[in-house]
């Protein structure tokens, strides 16, 4: 531990080494930051204020979309924040609380996504005992066994990380605390660390996501017998499902099941999850989802209807 003390901060390099195009930067962050409010904010506001929220499939969605404010309000103000600043410093202790808080949120939000799947595996291939299934009761279950997963998976990244000597340079080459350029910093061999990274974050995210992409695989060849009509619709909702997996977990993958040593974009990457993908979700779940619109058009009329009473 005393090794581990010698390092109080941490200096971030940032995205680009380029202090006009930060610059620049900033404000396109910052837009892409107000998009992820309004866009999530507006999901949450429609569901909790509307009959959607007792159905199972728009459950999930409002905590997917709360997830997606929290995750990216723990990394992207910062980030913000060291777009517009000459000296990009972190102390350890808030570099710890980063890396636990977005490692947890991003857990909880990859087992949402996995309880969404399952839930329109049972509309589909099992539709007449789809109530039984997913009662609110289990649909809690499933909502608080994604938070034990998400905690399981943080508190072990948080431990390897915390059992590391920093005690020596102090430069990581990163926009946020995360845990592959923090082990470039710390001053002993990190071979079986990196292993223990790869399985516990790398070869979890390729394993969900072939589970995944077999669970919507089965979907479709369910959805020969149905009638077009119902045909349409169900696709029209998984492929939502499928285009917000693809933009989470490709760039996951990339970044999570590579070792630490490989030259590669991660930072870069990496801005589809923590930006690219919590601004396009709220657009990906309501453009071609009738019912949402309607339900959004009805919250807002009597909330502005309310307002002017």
């Amino acid at each position: 531990m005393e090794n581990q003390k010698n390092v109080t901060e941490f200096i971030f390099l940032g995205l680009w080494r380029n202090q006009k195009l930060e610059q620049l930067s900033f404000f396109l962050f910052l837009l892409c930051y107000l998009a992820v409010l309004m866009g999530n904010v507006t999901i949450l506001l429609t569901i909790t204020c509307s009959h959607l929220m007792e159905q199972p499939m728009y459950y999930f969605l409002c905590h997917l979309s709360l997830m997606d404010l929290c995750y990216t309000s723990s990394v992207v103000p910062r980030l913000i924040r060291d777009l517009a600043a000459a000296r990009k410093s972190i102390s350890y202790h808030e570099c710890m609380t980063q890396l636990f808080a977005a490692h947890l949120l991003a857990g909880v939000e990859i087992f949402i996504l996995v309880c969404m799947a399952l839930d329109r595996y049972v509309a589909i291939v099992k539709p007449l005992h789809y109530t039984v299934i997913m009662n609110r009761k289990s649909c809690s279950i499933l909502i608080g066994t994604a938070w034990g997963h998400g905690f399981c998976h943080s508190i072990t990244l948080l431990l390897m990380v915390l059992s590391l000597p920093f005690c020596g340079p102090n430069q990581i080459d990163h926009y946020i605390c995360d845990v592959k350029p923090l082990l470039k910093l710390a001053c002993k061999d990190v071979r079986v660390v990196n292993i223990l990274l790869t399985a516990n974050s790398g070869m979890v995210v390729v394993v969900i996501f072939l589970v995944l992409v077999a669970s919507y695989i089965l979907i479709l060849y369910h959805l020969r017998t149905k009638s077009s009509a119902g045909c349409r619709k169900a696709l029209s909702t998984c492929s939502s499902h499928v285009t917000v997996v693809v933009l989470f977990f490709v760039p996951c993958i990339y970044i999570y099941a590579l070792p630490a040593g490989d030259q590669n974009m991660d930072k870069d990457i990496s801005v589809f999850y923590t930006v690219i993908a919590p601004m396009l979700n709220p657009l990906i779940y309501t453009l071609r989802n009738m019912e949402m619109k309607i339900s959004m058009r009805k919250v807002w009329s009597q909330m502005l209807h309310c307002r002017l009473r």
